[in-house]
């Protein structure tokens, strides 16, 4: 049995999916606040940490 492994994303992706800029989504990183991972020393942010990321920001509002 194997899972498909999740979608990588670059910085510069993220910061089109949430309408940021390049700072704030390595501030998001730096701060715990939005997983991600190096790959040969680039950064990548699985697809399901942005929407986790979102998630939690509409329930903090709520």
């Amino acid at each position: 049995m194997t899972t498909a492994a999740p979608e990588l994303l670059t910085v510069p992706e993220v910061m089109t999916r949430l309408k940021v800029g390049r700072t704030k989504v390595y501030d998001l990183i730096r701060t715990h606040r939005l997983v991600s991972i190096k790959v040969d020393g680039c950064r990548r942010i699985p697809n399901d940490a942005v929407g986790d990321f979102i998630r939690r920001g509409i329930d903090e509002a709520a």
